[in-house]
């Protein structure tokens, strides 16, 4: 069967509204590519899922896990802004458990699997992108703040498919909000997601 890809736009959630720029929120930025990145990969011959019906409906964190794993998605990738001094984009995976309330996950399989993905996301992706923004590497989800308090992110925790969170740019950087604005920024960003969720795809199946 086509495999099937569970793209998850970012926010609202129960952490709150997401980030923004002047003029771009993250609501919409993560919505608009994953509106893109979901044409291209259709267009690929993949199916896809999204988390959430509308651009502002609200999706908390486990529930938008629960959506990957009742479909069983080859992979689940979540599109995010980041909100801090820095720039550019920055790629997150599960590499150890964490806990939520009496929640510890992911499984070991997941956080095998997961960083299969990722490993394989982060090149074809930053190679797409072809320095357009600036690259701040691979990380684990406990680089993150929510991660650093539960050791992964709610989103892996819940998983049970392979999972990778993407800080596609950093709205509060000038640079990186009009690159997210224009319609080359968004195009080239769709297109960076789609080849580093097809390399990504095509690591998982040589894992197995």
């Amino acid at each position: 069967m086509t495999p099937l890809i569970c793209i998850d736009p970012g926010h609202p959630s129960e952490v709150g509204p997401g980030t923004r720029g002047k003029v771009v929120t993250e609501i919409h930025a993560a919505w608009r590519e994953a509106v893109l990145l979901r044409k291209i990969l259709r267009h690929d011959g993949y199916r896809v899922v999204f988390t959430k019906g509308s651009e502002h409906q609200f999706v908390a964190n486990k529930r938008r896990s629960e959506v990957a794993n009742r479909r069983h998605a080859a992979l689940m990738i979540r599109l995010h802004c980041d909100c801090s001094t820095s720039t550019g984009f920055t790629i997150y995976y599960p590499d150890r458990q964490g806990q939520d309330g009496a929640r510890l996950g992911p499984t070991l399989a997941v956080l095998q699997s997961s960083e299969v993905a990722a490993r394989a996301f982060y090149p074809a992706f930053k190679a797409r992108l072809n320095g357009a923004l600036a690259d701040n590497g691979l990380l684990p989800d406990a680089k993150t703040m929510v991660g650093s308090q539960h050791g992964a992110l709610v989103g892996s925790i819940y998983a049970k498919e392979p999972v990778l969170l993407v800080e596609m740019a950093t709205l509060t950087n000038p640079f990186d909000e009009k690159f997210m604005r224009s319609r080359a920024g968004e195009r080239l960003m769709a297109r960076a997601l789609a080849a580093g969720t097809e390399a990504a795809l095509k690591a998982l199946r040589g894992s197995q």
